[in-house]
């Protein structure tokens, strides 16, 4: 009984953290799965279509974390602020991510106007016909500058919706991101394959259709933020001026933004693996690519209870309940792998139809099938290692994070990788179990800094 007590909640317990993690698992579940239509629809035009769009995704993929690490970091600050009753704390920290992410988003847009091509030619360097290769450049660098114009409406998205669940409010960001992605669905069925008296626009119809998702989804957020400001304090007065405390803004920069540091190395290291998976050949590129975007619609469950331990605990230590911290966190991350595992059982069952909703080789299916096989049994893994992150985190722990996620991946994971890519002729099913299946150590690794609680901090008095 002690045991059940020590690793699970009471009703109470989850009733509370399935109201805050279920609207966020709602957002991006709803998020993913019409990331995956979208994907599906482009890979009914064609495999290299496809590719082109995937290969590019896998860009934009480094640049999303980026901005979803800038507003974390200074998040850790926000959620304890709001657990400490501090609204001014939390207007000065929404400024900071404003004006931090803007200012980030116009020298990304900059990079890939700049290289964007010679970024994505380097995914398509396998086995494969020339041609083909080619063709997806052509279709990738196409997507690629209609989806630039999406990149500041999902910026400030991002500062918007991540304050209102520091705050508490999780419903208004669910709400907008419903209603995008729906507006994202229908246009895609409209752009893509010509419906409604529109010309069939393909690729660029999907790039199209999500740009003006993202403008709806700002419009919506924007609208009910400001029309509700005395339900968000923090929102008042937060345009009159820029200015930001400075120490905050050091605190912000020591113990923060080295998150979106952490977060840029983690997403740059899982778009080099993709790179040496692609040297196995040009089916691999699209096998990974459906492997991978079912995976993000599967495991929403788990990661979204992960943000959610990052807010709930993040207000804990703010509040200066230490040892509720831990208590708390070690049920989150009992009941995030516990989710991880039934999650990895559908996934796996489902794995043997899934591929058939493309229209592309038989090659590609089966190789597609075996992979979301590796990766269905890597997700109990993951969902600790997820949980395990968040919970570092929202102590603002800058070193241990990093030891944890970016230089692991870094130090071991890719290394792994080149390793076998370059010194061996290991097929990529085995080379791609080898490097998932690594995440053993990360697991093992979490655990120690978990246990430890030296994660355990209060950044909001000192603030205060």
């Amino acid at each position: 009984m002690q045991f059940l007590k020590k690793f699970f909640g009471d009703r109470a317990f989850y009733k509370y953290v399935l109201a805050l993690t279920v609207p966020i698992m709602i957002q991006n579940g709803i998020t993913n799965f019409v990331n995956m239509l979208d994907n599906v629809m482009v890979g009914r035009i064609g495999t290299v279509e496809m590719t082109g769009v995937a290969v590019t995704n896998q860009l934009f993929f480094v640049f999303n974390l980026c901005v979803f690490g800038a507003v974390s970091g200074a998040g850790i600050f926000g959620a304890q602020f709001h657990g400490n009753s501090d609204h001014k704390g939390v207007r000065d920290t929404f400024r900071f991510k404003m004006l931090f992410c803007s200012a980030f988003c116009i020298i990304c847009m900059g990079i890939f106007l700049l290289f964007g091509d010679w970024l994505i030619s380097m995914y398509l360097r396998g086995e494969g016909d020339p041609r083909d290769a080619a063709a997806s450049l052509e279709f990738g660098l196409q997507y690629m500058k209609i989806m630039l114009i999406g990149f500041l409406p999902y910026t400030v998205v991002q500062c918007y919706s991540s304050t209102l669940r520091e705050t508490g409010k999780s419903m208004p960001p669910m709400f907008a991101g419903v209603i995008a992605v729906l507006v994202n669905l229908v246009l895609n069925y409209i752009l893509i394959f010509g419906h409604l008296g529109f010309d069939a626009m393909g690729i660029r119809g999907a790039a199209i259709a999500t740009v003006i998702s993202r403008f709806v989804e700002l419009g919506i957020l924007l609208i009910w933020t400001h029309a509700n400001a005395d339900a968000n304090p923090f929102i008042i007065g937060a345009y009159r001026s820029v200015r930001i405390p400075l120490r905050l803004v050091k605190e912000i920069s020591v113990k923060g933004m080295p998150l979106m540091v952490n977060e840029a190395l983690w997403a740059a290291g899982m778009a080099f693996l993709n790179q040496c998976y692609s040297l196995r050949g040009y089916d691999v590129v699209s096998a990974t690519n459906i492997s991978s975007t079912f995976f993000n619609v599967f495991s929403v469950a788990f990661m979204s209870v992960g943000a959610g331990i990052g807010i709930i605990v993040g207000q804990s230590l703010g509040s200066g309940e230490k040892e509720k911290s831990m208590d708390t966190a070690r049920k989150l991350i009992t009941f995030s792998v516990i989710i991880g595992f039934g999650v990895g059982v559908v996934y796996y069952l489902c794995s043997g139809f899934i591929p058939g909703f493309y229209n592309t080789t038989d090659s590609v299916r089966e190789l597609s099938v075996k992979l979301m096989h590796v990766t269905a049994m890597i997700m109990p893994l993951e969902a600790f290692a997820n949980a395990s992150y968040f919970t570092l985190r929202s102590g603002g722990k800058v070193f241990i994070t990093f030891i944890f996620d970016s230089i692991f991946v870094w130090c071991v994971t890719v290394p792994t990788a080149l390793i076998l890519c370059h010194l061996t002729d290991m097929p990529i099913v085995p080379l791609f179990a080898i490097c998932n299946f690594l995440a053993l150590f990360k697991d093992l690794i979490g655990f120690i800094f978990v246990r430890s609680g030296l994660w355990i901090k209060n950044l909001a008095v000192k603030e205060s």
